[in-house]
C-alpha cells in the first residue's frame, strides 16, 4: 500500500502543522483552555481559512470533497497541539448533514461551516447506551407538517460551542432497534433545548443536552424517517479514523518530549537516558507509536474507499484496539519517565496524557471494540 502523500496533502499538512507551532503553543492553549468559552474564534476562522474546515465536505456543500486521508496529516498536527476547538465535533455532524441530508440541506447547512461562521455538535450518547449506536431512546413525535423531540444526550462534545445540533431520536421501534432512528438539525439556542455545559478531562467543551418539547420543521429531518443508523455507523467510523490519526500526532508530542527530557534530566552526574533500562522504554514507545500511525493510515484509507459496511466496520474497531491500547501505553510512560513533575498542570505532557486517556474512550474503548469485531466477523 503506497503511504505517500500527495503535494497537496503535503502543503495543508505543512500549512496546518506551521500555524500551530507559531500561533498556537502551550501557553496561548492555556488561556484559551480557561477562557469563556474554552475555544478560540481566531483559530477557529483560521483553520478555516487553511481548508481544514472544507476538506470532509462534499464540493456540493462548499468543500473539496476529501477524505479521511487527506484530513489525517492535518489531524496529526491538530494532535500533537492538543487543539481544543471542536473540529472533529463539527466535522462529525457535518459529514452526517453531507451524507445524510439533501442537496438543499447541505447547501443551506454547510457552506457556513466550511467558512468558519458555524460550529455544530451531534447529540447521541445517552444513558445505558455504553457505546451502542442503536440504543437511542430520544423521541421525536409527528405534529403537524412537523416534529416534537424530547430526551437527554449525554456528553455532547462542542455542544457549548455549537450554532446547530444533529440529534438523533427514535421515531419508531425500540431503544436497541435499528431501524426506527432519525436524525434532525435542531438550532442550539431552540425553545425546549437546554444545556449543563461542563469541561472533559481533556479540557474539550462538552454538555448535557435536554430535549422538552422541541418543535423543528418538516426539513429539519435528514435523510429518510427511521433510517438513520447506517449513515451514523458510517460517519462515526469516519470519526474514529480521524480521532486514530490526532492520536498519532499526540503520541508523537509525548515520545519527543520525553525523549528531551531523558537527554536533559541528570541522575549520578550523567543524562537519565544514558540508562539501559529507560532506553529500552523508549524504543518501546517509538514501536509502539509507529504502528500506531502505520494503523491510523490503513483505517482512514479504507473508511474513503471500502464500500463494504462490515469490512469498514471491522477496520475501524481493529484500529480503534490498537489505538487506545497505544494512547494507555505511550500516556503511562510519558508520564513515568517524567517523574512526579510529569502530572504538573504546567506540563503539556500532562494535558497530553488527559488527552490520550479521552481518545481511549471516546467512540468506543477497546472493549468494546474487541466485542465488535468479533461480532462483525459472523
Amino acid at each position: 500500500m503506497d503511504f505517500e502523500l500527495s503535494e497537496e496533502q503535503r502543503q495543508l499538512a505543512d500549512s496546518v502543522g506551521r500555524y500551530l507551532n507559531d500561533q498556537y503553543d502551550f501557553e496561548r492553549r492555556k488561556k484559551i483552555v480557561h477562557s469563556d468559552t474554552g475555544s478560540s474564534d481566531a483559530v477557529w476562522k483560521q483553520l478555516a481559512e487553511l481548508g481544514v474546515l472544507s476538506i470532509p465536505f462534499s464540493e456540493q456543500a462548499g468543500g473539496f470533497g476529501g477524505g479521511a486521508v487527506d484530513m489525517m496529516s492535518a489531524m496529526q498536527a491538530i494532535g500533537a497541539a492538543l487543539v481544543v476547538e471542536p473540529v472533529l465535533a463539527t466535522v462529525l455532524a457535518g459529514r452526517l448533514v453531507d451524507r445524510a441530508g439533501s442537496a438543499a440541506q447541505r447547501a443551506e447547512l454547510l457552506p457556513p461551516v466550511v467558512e468558519g461562521a458555524r460550529k455544530l455538535a451531534f447529540a447521541h450518547g445517552e444513558d445505558g447506551a455504553r457505546y451502542r449506536l442503536a440504543r437511542v431512546s430520544a423521541t421525536a413525535s409527528k405534529a403537524g407538517d412537523g416534529w416534537v423531540l424530547n430526551g437527554l444526550k449525554r456528553v455532547v462534545v462542542g455542544a457549548p460551542l455549537a450554532d446547530l445540533l444533529v440529534v438523533s431520536a427514535r421515531t419508531s421501534g425500540s431503544p436497541g432497534e435499528a431501524h426506527g432512528i432519525s436524525l434532525f438539525v435542531v438550532a442550539a439556542n431552540a425553545k425546549g433545548v437546554s444545556t449543563t455545559p461542563y469541561r472533559n478531562i481533556d479540557n474539550q467543551r462538552a454538555a448535557d443536552v435536554k430535549l422538552d418539547g422541541v418543535q423543528v420543521r418538516a426539513d429539519a429531518l435528514l435523510g429518510a424517517e427511521g433510517q438513520g443508523l447506517a449513515a451514523i455507523e458510517e460517519v462515526m467510523d469516519f470519526a474514529t479514523a480521524l480521532q486514530c490519526a490526532e492520536a498519532v500526532g499526540a503520541m508523537q508530542y509525548a515520545n519527543d518530549t520525553t525523549l528531551e527530557y531523558l537527554k536533559t534530566r541528570k541522575q549520578f552526574g550523567q543524562p537519565i537516558g544514558a540508562f539501559q533500562a529507560l532506553q529500552h522504554r523508549m524504543v518501546e514507545m517509538f514501536v509502539t507509536t509507529e504502528q500506531a500511525r502505520s494503523m491510523s493510515y490503513l483505517v482512514c484509507s479504507k473508511v474513503d474507499t471500502s464500500a463494504d459496511p462490515v469490512e469498514r466496520g471491522r477496520i475501524a474497531s481493529a484500529a480503534k484496539i490498537k489505538i487506545a491500547d497505544a494512547c494507555r501505553q505511550i500516556s503511562q510512560e510519558s508520564i513515568q519517565l517524567h517523574g512526579g513533575m510529569g502530572m504538573t498542570e504546567e506540563m503539556k505532557v500532562s494535558h497530553t496524557f488527559r488527552r490520550l486517556t479521552m481518545i481511549a474512550q471516546q467512540f468506543g474503548d477497546a472493549d468494546h471494540h474487541l466485542e465488535r469485531f468479533a461480532a462483525l466477523d459472523r
